[in-house]
């Protein structure tokens, strides 16, 4: 069994009602961690609780995490 612990979070507010959410999070297992940076997309519900639609995890070297911004910023 693996359990997320995020680290560290913040929100982009998009739209009428979505976010993007970036963090740093742990994975824990058995086998030990796991550190990573996640972007997910989401939306509020009514009583303003959040719901996820997708998520990616992107490598915590700093050298990828430049590269992939600056194909953002690009394309």
């Amino acid at each position: 069994m693996v359990e997320y612990e995020t680290i560290e979070s913040a929100e982009i507010k998009f739209g009428r009602n979505n976010f993007i959410e970036v963090a740093r999070k742990k994975a824990v297992s058995e086998e030990g961690e796991n550190m990573f940076v996640s972007i997910s997309r989401g939306y509020y519900l009514e009583d303003g609780s959040k719901k996820w639609k997708a998520s990616i995890a992107l490598p915590t070297e700093q050298d990828k995490r430049e590269e992939i911004a600056e194909l953002i910023k690009t394309i």
